[in-house]
């Protein structure tokens, strides 16, 4: 059976993403807001995994939606979630297995339980979380066991993060974003596998 992933190329979803592939055919799946934005470095990243990737485009003008509604706010957590859910509900419509790299100290992007019973209830797909229950130091230990990672500044990594295009949206705006997102948010991109030696 398939399974559609929310794929950004960071340690995260790379994770989660071989995790998957032990039990289904994975489908990497990448969101842009410009359908124009090339995603190179996605690429290479799902080539190292071995898995197919999709690039996939959010509706038309929702990028100006998500920058207003993080200005009008005044914090970034509503439109972040939002978006995440609006990924996973577009993937839900094609697979019946959707999952996305979503780890147990993560705050956003966190669907909630009814958030997601309500998605897996009307779309008819099961949703999976297989870094839930993993912890950050977890995460780090198994990334630097599998992957050789780039990390780094938002928008000085270029993964497939939403938080890079809406930044640029609300900078087009006239508003400073490092204002309205948290400092110091550090990105991941994998740049090649790991020999495994047991």
């Amino acid at each position: 059976m398939k399974a559609g992933v929310l794929y950004s190329g960071g340690k995260d979803s790379s994770l989660a993403a071989i995790m998957l592939g032990t039990y289904y055919e994975v489908e990497l799946n990448t969101f842009v807001f410009d359908p124009a934005r090339l995603i190179p470095t996605i690429e290479k990243a799902a080539q190292v995994l071995g898995f197919p990737l999709k690039k996939r485009v959010f509706p038309k003008g929702m990028e100006d939606e998500m920058a207003e509604m993080i200005v009008s706010h005044g914090y970034p957590n509503d439109a972040i979630n939002y978006i995440h859910k609006t990924a996973i509900e577009t993937l839900a419509v094609e697979y019946k297995v959707v999952g996305d790299g979503t780890r147990f100290d993560d705050r956003v992007p966190m669907l909630t339980k009814a958030e997601v019973q309500s998605i897996c209830s009307r779309k008819g797909c099961s949703y999976v979380r297989p870094l839930l229950g993993y912890m950050r130091t977890e995460i780090d230990r198994l990334t630097d066991r599998f992957f050789l990672v780039e990390y780094g500044e938002t928008g000085t990594i270029s993964n497939g993060d939403y938080e890079s295009e809406i930044r640029a949206a609300i900078q087009a705006r006239g508003s400073d974003p490092t204002l309205l997102f948290p400092p110091h948010h550090e990105q991941s991109l994998v740049v090649g596998k790991k020999t495994i030696n047991n």
